[in-house]
């Protein structure tokens, strides 16, 4: 990783509990906000309504939501509060992404009749500072002294469970009634021959970097994988993607990863999918990555390598086993009231969910505080849990796919409109990309449904709220909207719905009765 340039020294008066590199104004001001470094950590006193380990979305939610309710609450953290979304996650990779299209706005602007000077370049130094500025700028909501306000309790160390009802924390025991955790994970490993020797970057510190990588390699074409990879690309860099599977977005439509792709290769990528007999090394040149893909024999030579394979859950050193919690190493056990097998002890987010985003921690640990404090019976259900990949185009996905329908024994039917004749997606020049919408047979009901467009993610809560409320396409083709807009294109699908109830016979009937009333 490249060393920080232009950050202040470190002496032992200045020096942080954590280093967040490099050690500048924005991230000193950050640090100062989720990790002060002269904060003392309360007294217990009494058991508390609920103690809260990790200080990430799920945890966060959990403690300010407790707190609010005027419960007594503890929360502890280890490392920073904010967890990954804040410091390493979806503030930094956003600013990033969003600093990629502002660029590519200028290298297209003669699409739409804008000169631009030629030779127009990114600055990455400045993006980066551009993205510590934003970061620190967001961390007051997650800060230590907002928290303290809220009436919650904020203990910085490695939580430990010492009982069924108690946990150690710097030399401290606290007692609970009822716990939360919400450890979330790590960046995973994989068992790549050579990786160590060479070095490598994850999202825990990929954010570091100063200097842009001539050549990056990233390793994994998941959604994390894929953003970076393309922002990196715009940025500058000469970007080789590789994946096990047959193809991008392996979790996603297929018809949706595609159009992916072939952005990404306009965007310079090299895409090596169906990859085999991966192998790192180092060589004078830089790192070298050797390879088959597809049945040809591949070698790269790359400055940067970055992993993006997956997540690991943080369930290590947390003294599980005493508290008697079950898990594993893909996270701790829960029901679908998110309680663990000690009933007193719930999870909520990246710990115990395979689908880690922060708007599912966030929903999850709104459950758990219904549950936890109040005697509740809600569920968290999956049935309706968006997400999106923020590529250039965008997927976004709710609900169902068609082989999982199929395979609960629904019969689906798909509605699909393209954006190629939606009219403001013609003038915004966007018209790559379709809404496709899944429904039980015999009904409007919405299973599930897939958006590739510029803003997918923004469009698909439209849908979102209409499984959450119960609407299906028929309201969808009520509602009015404004004009011109791309989301006209979900209106498309609803009035193909419409459509597909004339049969025959009512259009013969309808046609009868015209010809009557004329």
């Amino acid at each position: 990783m490249n060393q920080p340039g232009g950050s202040l020294p470190l002496t032992e008066t200045n020096r942080p509990a954590v280093e967040v590199l490099p050690w500048d104004d924005h991230n000193r001001a950050l640090v100062d906000n989720v990790r002060p470094p002269h904060w003392r950590n309360p007294q217990p006193a009494g058991r508390y309504n609920l103690v809260v380990i990790g200080a990430g979305s799920a945890g966060l939610v959990s403690a300010a939501g407790a707190a609010g309710f005027g419960a007594k609450v503890a929360l502890i953290e280890r490392h920073l509060l904010g967890g990954d979304c804040l410091n390493v996650g979806c503030v930094p990779s956003k600013a990033l992404v969003r600093a990629a299209r502002a660029y590519t706005s200028v290298r297209d602007a003669s699409e739409f009749g804008v000169d631009v000077p030629a030779g127009t370049q990114v600055n990455f130094p400045d993006v980066m500072t551009r993205m510590r500025r934003l970061r620190a700028a967001i961390s007051p909501v997650d800060s230590a002294d907002r928290f303290q306000k809220l009436g919650v309790d904020v203990y910085f160390g490695q939580a430990i469970f010492s009982g069924r009802d108690s946990i150690q924390v710097g030399g401290q025991t606290l007692q609970f009634k009822r716990a939360v955790i919400a450890t979330g994970a790590r960046a995973a490993k994989p068992p790549i021959p050579g990786l160590d020797g060479v070095g490598y970057l994850t999202n825990e510190s990929v954010f570091s970097l100063t200097q842009l990588p001539k050549r990056l390699a990233v390793i994994g074409a998941g959604p994390i994988g894929c953003e970076l990879a393309q922002a990196f690309a715009r940025f500058g860099s000469a970007v080789i993607l590789i994946d096990l599977a047959p193809g991008i977005l392996p979790n996603e439509d297929r018809n949706a990863a595609e159009i992916v792709a072939q952005s990404l290769a306009r965007d310079g990528i090299r895409i090596f999918v169906g990859a085999q007999n991966l192998r790192l090394s180092r060589q004078a040149e830089g790192k070298q990555l050797t390879l088959e893909s597809q049945g040809r024999p591949v070698e790269i030579i790359v400055d940067e390598i970055f992993v993006g394979t997956g997540r690991a859950a943080n369930v290590e050193g947390l003294g599980l086993e005493i508290a008697g919690v079950q898990f594993d190493p893909s996270g701790v056990h829960v029901d679908a009231r998110l309680r663990t097998t000690n009933r007193c002890i719930y999870a909520a987010g990246d710990i115990c969910s395979k689908f880690k985003f922060t708007h599912a921690a966030d929903a999850m640990a709104r459950i758990v505080i219904q549950n936890a404090l109040f005697m509740g019976r809600k569920k968290f259900s999956v049935n309706a849990l968006p997400w999106c990949t923020y590529t250039d185009p965008e997927v976004a996905h709710i609900g169902m796919y068609e082989k999982e329908a199929r395979e609960r024994g629904i019969t689906p039917v798909v509605f699909e409109h393209r954006f190629h004749d939606v009219d403001r997606s013609i003038l915004d020049g966007e018209t790559n990309g379709f809404v496709r919408v899944l429904t039980k047979k015999g009904s409007d009901r919405i299973l599930g449904a897939t958006i590739v467009a510029s803003h997918a993610g923004d469009m698909v809560s439209e849908l979102s709220v209409a499984m959450a409320g119960g609407l299906g396409l028929k309201a969808i083709a009520r509602a009015i909207r404004p004009y011109p807009t791309q989301s006209e294109c979900i209106k498309r699908v609803a009035d193909a719905y419409n459509r597909s109830r004339l049969t025959p016979r009512l259009k013969s009937l309808f046609e009868k009765w015209l010809a009557w009333t004329r």
